[in-house]
């Protein structure tokens, strides 16, 4: 067989020695072994010159075009002239099939790419491959201990949790009694490298926060600057854990500030509507028909579409509670718009004072909860406008994650859950997917 056959074929250690068509139209490619790999023992790498015997083996390969492809491989035993070596004979072996493997090293690598850039599931892709689950996923889990080591220090931590699967009722094996139990993975993200994803641990409590970052190494803990979260009170009392992150700053994500206000704009309308009709809001209602422009930002309506609901409103609305509440919501903005511009400390804080002004002015229960729930998370939010820091790339890591969960149909094993999902979401494999997928300049 030709050199271009062998070099068609492609595959590194071997020489094609001929192909034939299988009764069912499978091309069956016969391989020797190339002349330049030496016969050296596994064992004490001695070089062998005398042939005991030889064998065959089927290695599965990568498909190939339309048709199923088979490869034989001839290769001979030799025997170990090494008096002080323990093995009698071993048979030739190249890196991309290891002795006693049944597959070759780009099959695996395949596979193993197809499950962690494109998300797709194990067996879908098994089947694709023609090989079992088993595999399959050895092939993902061996790539995942090859490149997903010990995360890199990072100046800024995301932390966010998302669900892993549906409520589940078990029975407590102490009561015996049925407990409700919700499956939870809490993600911590890199939010200033390229790190994507730095691992998962099961549940949403502040004890498994402290228990994934105490594995971590005291460099990694000492180099975090800051902590982007939502605000949950769980994630904030294991930031201040004493000792634990000794340089870090906890910082609220902006977009899960004005989701509170919005609500409490949504409340406030509902309760107004339903104490002036009894009933829910219908179209006829002027703050049912404009409750999208209520939640929209002001910057953002037309002046036109302004005064239609501004108007509207008021004159359907003698109690100004609606409108009240629109108000609270846009200071509210206001204060965050202070972001990113350089503003101070005084000046944040006045702003802030002219919020909970209105509010307590108001005397509306809705704003009071929301001037609370501000007043709390006030020192968080004033490093947000200092930074400008976000959690939008963590939930770019949660939309990963559930791509990964409704790829897979769900997760038996939590270790394969966390290992697939870190996976998929580093950027190097993403950076990887989106590099195979753009044409090359010139063929």
């Amino acid at each position: 067989m030709s050199q271009s056959t062998t070099l068609l074929f492609g595959l590194p250690g071997v020489r094609v020695q001929r192909v034939q068509v299988g009764e069912f139209g499978a091309r069956i490619v016969h391989v020797i072994t190339a002349a330049e790999v030496l016969p050296g023992c596994p064992e004490c790498g001695v070089v062998s010159t005398s042939v005991k015997g030889h064998a065959s083996i089927t290695p599965r390969d990568i498909p190939y075009g339309e048709r199923e492809i088979a490869v034989i491989w001839h290769k001979r035993r030799w025997r170990c002239r090494e008096s002080a070596c323990e093995r009698a004979t071993f048979t030739e072996s190249i890196p991309e099939v290891p002795p006693r493997q049944r597959t070759t090293g780009r099959l695996r690598r395949g596979i193993a790419a197809a499950v962690a850039d494109s998300a797709r599931s194990v067996s879908e892709v098994a089947s694709a491959f023609g090989v079992t689950w088993p595999t399959a996923n050895t092939a993902v889990t061996e790539a995942g201990n090859v490149e997903l080591g010990e995360p890199e220090p990072t100046a800024v931590l995301g932390i966010d949790e998302t669900r892993r699967g549906r409520p589940r009722w078990t029975q407590d094996p102490v009561s015996t009694r049925w407990v409700r139990t919700d499956a939870w993975d809490t993600g911590f993200v890199d939010l200033a490298g390229e790190q994507g994803l730095l691992g998962q641990i099961e549940g949403r409590t502040s004890a498994c926060v402290v228990e994934w970052l105490n594995e971590r190494t005291p460099a990694f803990r000492a180099a975090i600057a800051f902590v982007a979260i939502d605000p949950a009170a769980v994630y904030a009392k294991a930031i201040t854990t004493p000792g634990l992150l000794p340089n870090a700053v906890l910082v609220v994500d902006h977009f899960h500030i004005v989701a509170p206000a919005n609500a409490a704009v949504t409340k406030v309308r509902r309760r107004v509507i339903w104490e002036q009709h009894g009933r829910r809001g219908r179209k006829l209602d002027p703050a049912w028909a404009n409750r999208r422009r209520l939640l929209t930002a002001r910057e953002r309506l037309s002046e036109k579409a302004f005064a239609a609901m501004w108007n509207s409103v008021i004159d359907s609305e003698p109690s100004g509670q609606v409108i009240s509440a629109w108000i609270a919501k846009e200071q509210l903005r206001g204060v965050l718009a202070l972001a990113r511009t350089g503003a101070d400390r005084s000046q944040i804080y006045a702003k802030l004072y002219g919020f909970y002004r209105w509010c307590a002015r108001a005397e509306i229960e809705e704003l009071a909860t929301l001037a609370t729930t501000i007043e709390t998370w006030c020192p968080a939010i004033a490093e947000f406008i200092d930074t400008g820091i976000t959690n939008a790339r963590t939930e770019g890591i949660n939309r990963l994650i559930k791509q990964v969960k409704r790829s897979a149909c769900g997760f038996r094993n939590v270790e394969n859950s966390h290992r697939r999902i870190r996976l998929h979401a580093t950027r190097k494999h993403r950076a990887a997917t989106a590099a195979s997928r753009a044409l090359p300049a010139q063929l």
